[in-house]
């Protein structure tokens, strides 16, 4: 996705799971979601360590997830985001975008997740691009 996709994308989307969203709030899996919540959008924390996250309630899996989501943001090591693109296509309510956060890259995820119709972003932070694209 090229900057006018991805700041169009950011300025139309409401919900977000993270996956992976930390209760450490030093950790980037709590201050980016922390940062898009208080930007407005709602997010969904997927944590199974965790009953809740940003006053939020916090899904084991992504699957377990009833409510619409617009994107799925990925905090995982890439060799584990082929499995959250698997257990992301079993949703009721697929995503339009599978994002795997700064430093985080899966060939296999990407091109499954593309092959079920969503959009991949690779390696780049969603807060860095909303700041850059939305602010």
């Amino acid at each position: 996705m090229d900057d006018t996709q991805i700041g169009r994308l950011l300025g139309s989307i409401k919900t977000i799971a993270v996956i992976g969203c930390s209760r450490d709030i030093s950790k980037d899996a709590h201050k980016v979601p922390e940062y898009l919540q208080r930007h407005g959008y709602r997010i969904i924390p997927v944590n199974p360590l965790t009953a809740q996250v940003l006053g939020e309630k916090s899904y084991k899996l992504a699957s377990e997830i009833k409510d619409r989501v617009d994107i799925v943001v990925v905090f995982r090591p890439s060799e584990d985001v082929l499995g959250v693109v698997q257990d992301v296509l079993k949703m009721e309510n697929k995503p339009r975008v599978v994002w795997m956060q700064l430093g985080i890259q899966n060939a296999d995820a990407a091109k499954l997740a593309e092959e079920n119709g969503m959009q991949v972003v690779q390696n780049k932070c969603i807060k860095i691009e909303h700041q850059r694209l939305v602010g």
